[in-house]
């Protein structure tokens, strides 16, 4: 498959997309309390982006997964699946949106806290989101992919964590996955140039102690081998002709 490049008139539903994923996150967060149960967030979830925002939760039924939104805890480094485990104070929890909007997606995650996680879960969230904000600032025209992921690994690695290789960002538009793919680690120099008109979500997944996981027997969840927390964030990004525009803002946020 090859790198489809956005006309306006798509990166104008791209942008529609990404707000409304973004929207679905602020809204979400008044819910993320201690006692809640992961597949009630998700319930909550799936109804605004049907009823409200009427869109399509992306996840759902996608190659088999069962829920509307993912719910990664604690250990969990992607794709966990929504289900009865209630929040308890501590925790730390990615929740991933992403949205299909008059045939485009939006694709959008962030880290929450329930109460006051151990110094560990709040440090690797904080190197996550430098991790996050260093990969897309890196973003223009010329650019290669492995520069971005070279800043990204360097960084969570001088920090002393650790980063996910065998899950990546994507290129999406009218597809949920496109090309390329947007590895969070690398060398200078090399990988796909940037154009203006690429569509790619950037979102490095960190964790506070060794990079490798394991996919658990339901086909989805992946966690950290060695048990240590791991933190994701994610933006939709732009290529423009001078540098780049973040397609879900979350409101707040510095990007």
């Amino acid at each position: 498959m090859s790198i489809t490049l956005k006309t306006p008139e798509e990166i104008e539903k791209m942008r529609v997309a990404g707000r409304l994923a973004a929207e679905v996150l602020h809204m979400i967060q008044t819910h993320v309390r201690e006692g809640i149960a992961t597949e009630e967030l998700d319930r909550i979830c799936h109804d605004y982006i049907v009823d409200v925002q009427q869109a399509i939760p992306a996840p759902l039924n996608y190659r088999g997964f069962p829920k509307s939104i993912c719910t990664s805890l604690n250990h969990v480094v992607c794709h966990g699946i929504p289900g009865p485990k209630k929040l308890k104070k501590g925790d730390v929890l990615n929740i991933d949106i992403t949205v299909i909007k008059d045939g485009y997606h939006g694709d959008t995650s962030r880290m929450f806290q329930v109460g006051t996680p151990p110094v560990a879960a709040q440090r690797v969230s904080r190197v996550a989101y430098e991790c996050l904000c260093i990969g897309i600032e890196m973003v223009r025209p010329g650019i290669r992919l492995g520069d971005i992921g070279h800043a990204i690994q360097r960084h969570a690695e001088a920090q002393h964590c650790s980063v996910v290789r065998e899950y990546c960002g994507h290129g999406i538009g009218r597809e949920f996955h496109e090309e390329p793919q947007v590895l969070h680690y690398g060398d200078p120099g090399t990988g796909v140039e940037l154009v203006p008109g690429m569509i790619f979500t950037i979102e490095p997944m960190i964790n506070a102690g060794k990079r490798h996981v394991k996919l658990l027997p339901d086909g989805w969840t992946v966690i950290t081998k060695d048990h240590s927390v791991s933190a994701q964030w994610e933006h939709t990004v732009l290529v423009t002709e001078t540098g780049h525009e973040v397609l879900t803002p979350h409101p707040g946020d510095p990007l």
